[in-house]
């Protein structure tokens, strides 16, 4: 299974007009497409700060479904008053405790590690990290993503609220800390999110 993500950085006060452009525009034609799964949309609306992410059956479909969305890319950035990236990656982990729904939020931690370690990661996480991510109250899902080229990864966990997210911040961050110790990775940034749209549907994959 594979992913690609969309980062836009915008205007705080046009995050509710992307919410709708993407619900209304972007998943009707991505829904369509052969070989997407889903997409979710993650946004920060102090910040402006917005992802939105495709999931893919496999390297095919997402890399020859590129060019047919950049049009729906270009436009997302303009709604938000922004500029898009896009990140392509493999989805290495995904478990839910049960679908998300209206009010879930979701923290994402990007991280950086060494070709040779990539995969000792991976294992850590779904064997050591994943059951204690579980035990957070709230806890809703979980994934990561990986790109092994850049030697980057992206750990994602959804919670059924805001405060629930929030409480689990000093857990959470003791859980991260073993997790770097053990895999030898290094934090590049962590962010928390309102989950806006969460139609993935990848498969469980641990």
């Amino acid at each position: 299974m594979f992913a690609r993500s969309t980062t836009i950085h915008g205007k705080p006060e046009n995050v509710d007009r992307l919410i709708d452009f993407v619900r209304d525009t972007v998943m009707p034609s991505l829904t369509e497409a052969e070989g997407c799964l889903g997409i979710s949309l993650m946004v920060d609306r102090v910040q402006g700060h917005c992802i939105g992410t495709s999931s893919w059956i496999d390297e095919e479909s997402l890399q020859s479904s590129f060019e047919s969305f950049s049009s729906l890319r270009d436009e997302a950035a303009r709604v938000l008053g922004g500029f898009a990236g896009v990140e392509e990656w493999e989805i290495a982990a995904m478990h839910r405790e049960h679908f998300t729904h209206t009010g879930a939020c979701a923290r994402s931690v990007w991280l950086r590690t060494d070709h040779t370690e990539l995969d000792r990661g991976i294992g850590i996480y779904r064997d050591v990290l994943l059951p204690m991510l579980e035990e957070l109250p709230g806890f809703c899902s979980a994934s990561l993503l990986v790109d092994r080229e850049m030697r980057r990864a992206c750990a994602t966990t959804a919670f059924t609220s805001r405060e629930a997210m929030e409480a689990s911040r000093e857990d959470s961050w003791a859980i991260r800390e073993r997790g770097v110790r053990e895999a030898g990775v290094d934090v590049v940034d962590v962010a928390e999110f309102d989950l806006a749209i969460a139609h993935l549907r990848v498969p469980e994959l641990t």
